[in-house]
């Protein structure tokens, strides 16, 4: 499965249905499936670990009325990344990597 990392404290935004846009200065053409995972630092309850699946339902450049669903202010060059069925999982350990990333998971919840 396709895998994105975040870093605190937007993993646990995105875990707890705040953060429905994620915000990266490149795009991709995958739409789909995605393993949500946060990083190793800063520390938390989730990190290193996998935590959520979510679907990337779209990529557009961010625009000013995606602030609140991003919990960020709009910067240059920033895509807004649309998840939308965001369920949690049982968290597990994964080796994360920049970019999108694979990762062995099918859900067994």
């Amino acid at each position: 499965m396709k895998a994105i990392s975040l870093k605190e404290p937007w993993a646990t935004m995105v875990l707890k249905g705040q953060k429905t846009i994620e915000t990266r200065v490149w795009k991709t053409n995958y739409r789909g499936k995605l393993l949500m995972c946060a990083s190793k630092n800063p520390k938390s309850g989730i990190s290193g670990k996998a935590f959520a699946t979510a679907n990337l339902a779209d990529i557009r450049p961010m625009v000013k009325t995606d602030e609140g669903e991003a919990c960020c202010k709009v910067y240059k060059g920033a895509y807004a990344w649309i998840l939308s069925d965001i369920t949690a999982i049982k968290p597990f350990g994964v080796k994360g990597s920049l970019g999108l990333f694979n990762v062995d998971y099918k859900n067994k919840d």
